[in-house]
């Protein structure tokens, strides 16, 4: 149960921020900015993968949650509560919003500008490059892992200051879900369902496919030698193991 409040608490505080940065950019007429909305996400996304990532991992988000499952780094049973706990949250923040702000038009909800399936695109490419750093890094080795919270908190401020001016840089469902519930406005939701889940996915299939098998290739070959009297083999070997690729 810890783990699952932990979620509701850490998206709650994630959208709250991301979706109220961009809320106070909105009805201040641009004194956040493009770049500081940016930083607000991926600086709280920092903090809150320390807060909680020893109790829940600090996923705080639906389709970072099914990419985990997908790549076995937790089981499925799982999965529902941690999204449900994570939509909530969402939604929550939505709420709290648009009562702090009630003459703000969207609540800071994520809408595509420039067309629906340019907004797809770039969400899908983002949160493809979002799991692919969370994956790297998180189920790396423990000095890497020491640095998981500013590696991925520089990689939401990346995508945002990208994809925020064209689709709203969300790649979360639960930060579009909750302003989306609160304005009670549905039309492009879709978007930021499908492309973080899709975009997470396809790196699954990238690093099952292509990573990992190339991994355990090489690590098969060279468990064919002495490994502890050959050093380049023993070294690739304790290399590829360290960084968590097999």
């Amino acid at each position: 149960m810890k783990k699952y409040i932990a979620e509701f608490i850490a998206t709650f505080i994630l959208i709250f921020c991301a979706a109220g940065s961009a809320t106070v950019n909105e009805i201040t007429n641009g004194s956040v900015s493009l770049v500081g909305c940016a930083l607000v996400s991926g600086l709280i996304v920092m903090a809150l993968i320390y807060a909680v990532g020893d109790i829940s991992g600090a996923h705080i988000n639906p389709a970072v949650t099914i990419a985990f499952a997908l790549n076995k780094n937790m089981q499925w049973k799982f999965v529902l509560p941690y999204i449900t706990s994570q939509l909530l949250g969402g939604v929550a923040a939505g709420f709290l919003l648009k009562f702090l702000f009630p003459l703000s038009a969207t609540v800071g909800a994520t809408l595509p500008i420039s067309g629906e399936l340019q907004s797809l695109i770039l969400e899908i490419i983002t949160s493809f490059i979002l799991m692919f750093v969370i994956l790297r890094v998180a189920t790396g080795s423990k000095e890497t892992g020491m640095f998981a919270g500013i590696a991925i908190g520089f990689v939401i401020i990346a995508n945002i200051i990208l994809a925020g001016p064209v689709s709203g840089g969300s790649m979360n469902p639960a930060r579009s879900l909750g302003p989306a519930v609160a304005n009670n406005y549905y039309e492009h939701l879709w978007i930021y369902f499908a492309g973080p889940v899709i975009g997470t996915t396809c790196f699954f299939i990238f690093n099952f496919k292509v990573i990992k098998q190339e991994a355990e290739f090489i690590i098969k070959f060279f468990k064919g030698f002495p490994v502890n009297t050959i050093t380049t083999s023993g070294a690739i070997y304790r290399a590829l193991y360290k960084a968590g690729i097999f």
